[in-house]
């Protein structure tokens, strides 16, 4: 330990919760006190859009750690309040109800925002976003036979909204700016097995078209605009169109910024005395040789560990390669690495698109695997895994062998 006595994590996320844990981890004795602005105990996101949405799961198996689990940790955990100000020279937090906590170390969790939809009328009623448990429930009350949705965004949020609320038997319209579906996050070659996706399951996917304006009625949303001047009618609409780091403590901190926290490869933020872990921690990665921000749930889970190490003290870097699910119908996907258009050469395939049971690998122009994503195929992600650690070219056509085990190439 290096002297820290007083710990404060602002954030009541999954990176919150767990920075939370991992201090208790690695034996940190000291106070460790925990902001939440939301009024629930810590939850994760994921099931907002998945199993909690559709009604599979309730909000308790969201929950990161139940009420006891904290007050056996002696975390004094502050649910409903807000920070507003960071003095790093002060070393203390001001609170929206007028109190100031004191810090030795701080954590930075604060996580992103979803991006606001720039058109007339985007403000009414009935315009929902997803981030938060009640934004979940407002969701879900849209959905049922006869009742009509339209998606404004055809990312993983949008796609799983959009997969859920015909799942409940809603008439569903997705407005996409881009040629496919998620065709930023997996190229066109692997896009094009998700727009066939909801085509199949009943989805009205409009592609390369633009959004003039929400129509309203007294103040609700009553369907869109789109730019040729067609008209959709909806009973409810759901943004899904990105998100933001919320950078604001941070930026009014003095802390350095650039679409995130810039953090090096221990977490650290560029005051020693602050570290940034999850959705707004743009992080300097030791294993593929460039800055990063990814807003995944696999970096909220593994990036605490590592700050709560390095703020007491020691030495550990992070490396762990991002890593997202999302299940959309009766698809279950996993993709690990990292490969974005633009980004590879060439994508080999192992098993058959049509019938949606297959690990794609993106490729850069020396055979080597960036990044890979498993459809309804699992137990496979350590074996891949290993294949893009070890950063060695590999043999297309052995690759796209399913008669090769992946230990042999």
């Amino acid at each position: 330990m290096d002297g820290t006595q007083q710990v404060v994590i602002i954030g009541g996320g999954l990176a919150g919760a767990k920075t939370a844990e991992a201090l208790r981890d690695h034996g940190f004795t000291g106070t460790v006190t925990l902001i939440a602005a939301e009024a629930h105990l810590p939850y994760e996101r994921p099931p907002m859009s998945k199993s909690f949405l559709i009604g599979a799961s309730p909000f308790d198996d969201a929950l990161v750690h139940t009420a006891e689990w904290y007050r056996e940790k002696e975390i004094d955990l502050r649910t409903g309040t807000r920070a507003i100000a960071l003095d790093t020279g002060r070393h203390r937090v001001g609170l929206e109800d007028g109190d100031e906590v004191a810090y030795d170390k701080l954590v930075l969790a604060t996580g992103s925002t979803p991006r606001r939809l720039p058109v007339p009328g985007a403000e009414a009623s009935g315009v929902h976003y997803l981030r938060t448990r009640e934004d979940s429930d407002a969701i879900r009350s849209t959905f049922g036979p006869g009742r009509r949705l339209v998606v404004i965004g055809g990312g993983w949020i949008g796609l799983e909204v959009a997969a859920a609320a015909r799942g409940a038997g809603t008439e569903v319209c997705v407005v996409e700016a881009a040629d496919l579906p998620l065709s930023a996050a997996l190229g066109p070659e692997l896009a094009v097995v998700f727009a066939d996706l909801h085509r199949a399951n009943g989805v009205d996917l409009r592609l390369s078209t633009r959004l003039n304006a929400v129509l309203t009625d007294g103040g609700r949303a009553v369907g869109v605009e789109l730019d040729g001047g067609e008209r959709i009618d909806a009973d409810g609409i759901v943004v899904g169109i990105g998100a933001v780091p919320q950078t604001g403590l941070a930026e009014a901190a003095g802390l350095a910024v650039d679409d995130g926290v810039l953090v090096d490869a221990s977490l650290r933020t560029s005051d020693p005395d602050v570290y940034a872990v999850g959705d707004i921690a743009n992080h300097d990665h030791p294993a593929l040789g460039r800055r990063m921000r990814v807003e995944h749930w696999a970096a909220a889970l593994n990036q605490p560990s590592v700050a709560a190490a390095a703020l007491l003290g020691g030495a550990e870097r992070y490396t762990e390669l991002p890593y997202f699910y999302s299940d959309q119908y009766d698809l279950g996907m996993e993709y690990i690495g990292h490969s974005p258009e633009g980004s590879y050469d060439r994508i080999v395939v192992r098993g058959a698109l049509a019938a949606q049971k297959f690990v794609a690998f993106w490729l850069d122009r020396d055979n080597r695997i960036k990044a890979a994503m498993n459809v309804n195929v699992w137990d496979v992600v350590d074996q891949i895994k290993h294949l893009i650690g070890d950063g060695r070219p590999i043999d297309p056509e052995r690759l796209a062998d399913p008669g090769v085990p992946y230990a042999e190439l």
